[in-house]
Parts: C-alpha cells; sequence; structure tokens
C-alpha cells in the first residue's frame, strides 16, 4: 500500500532490478522480482535468498528517474539512492531515506521539476570492489543521465556491462 501522497498517480513502477553477484571467474547477473522496485525491505530480502559466497549487490531502476544500489549486510543493508528528491513520489525512495534515517525533502510534488537532484547514501558502497567513491559521485551527479545510462556507467567501471546488456535484453529493454 502507498504511502500518503507517494505513488498515487503511479499503478505500477516500470524499470529493472538486478542482483550482481561476483564470483571467482567474474560476474554473475539475475533479475530480480519486479516487487524490488516497490520495497526496499522486499529488494533486500530477495537479494539476501541468493546466499552468494561473493559479493552481493542490487541495481535499481525506477522508472529511468533514479536508482538504488542495495548491498545486504549482516548489520543491515547499505543503500545509495541516486536522487533523494524521488521520496517525495516513490515508496521505494522514501524506504531508502527512512533506513538512512534521513527525513523525505519538503518539496511540493509540483516544484519537483525546479529542484536539483541530490544523492544520500554510500558513495562507497562499490569501492571494495572498485568503484571508488569519487568515480561514483561523478556517475551519480551527471542528472543529463538516465538511471540506465548511470547504471551502465556503473557495469562498465566494474566490468560487467555486457553482462548487464545481456540480462537487459532478455527483459526487452
Amino acid at each position: 500500500m502507498a504511502k500518503p501522497g507517494a505513488q498515487s498517480e503511479y499503478d505500477e513502477v516500470e524499470g529493472f532490478a538486478v542482483a550482481v553477484v561476483r564470483e571467482e571467474l567474474g560476474w554473475k547477473l539475475t533479475t530480480l522480482k519486479p516487487s524490488a522496485l516497490d520495497s526496499l525491505d522486499d529488494a533486500e530480502l530477495q537479494l539476501r535468498e541468493l546466499r552468494a559466497t561473493g559479493a552481493v549487490f542490487g541495481l535499481l531502476d525506477v522508472d529511468d528517474e533514479f536508482f538504488l544500489i542495495v548491498r545486504p549486510a549482516p548489520a543491515g543493508a547499505h543503500v545509495l539512492l541516486s536522487d533523494a528528491t524521488a521520496a517525495v513520489e516513490y515508496d521505494i525512495a522514501a524506504d531508502a531515506l527512512d533506513a538512512l534515517h534521513v527525513d523525505i525533502p519538503d518539496i511540493d510534488p509540483d516544484e519537483l521539476d525546479d529542484v536539483d537532484p541530490w544523492e544520500e547514501g554510500d558513495l562507497s558502497i562499490l569501492a571494495d570492489l572498485g568503484l571508488p567513491d569519487a568515480v561514483l559521485s561523478i556517475i551519480v551527479g551527471d542528472t543529463d543521465l538516465y538511471a540506465d545510462e548511470q547504471i551502465g556507467m556503473i557495469a562498465a567501471r566494474l566490468g560487467f556491462a555486457d553482462e548487464l546488456a545481456a540480462e537487459l535484453d532478455k527483459l526487452g529493454r
């Protein structure tokens, strides 16, 4: 159920959610169920169910408006939300800010187009895998790109662009 004022105009969130697993021989990507785009708890649960021995994280493109990186950890998931203003209209973005203990921005939904987006969360979320926080900051800060393009840049930088393209082809994207 949507929170008051959130996602009221959206029947179904578009986009994609993929789990990325770093294995000894490379990267393995798996598409998550669409419900991962609606709830941070659901996305985290799906990622934890993978039970991989290597590093696991999720890349979620929500309506090509913003993306999330979700990385399960024993003490709770690490999260990076590319656009905190999205929490005004999207439940999953509000969930991310809640997990980060950050208030939802007090912005009138009609004025969202006039507000510059900003990220919230852990920019070093993928640093141990080869994506320094400074580089991720540049990717997130490029607001001329759509969320899927930003995710593509992350995949290219970490070396799984071909695997991501193959997974997105399966989804017809």
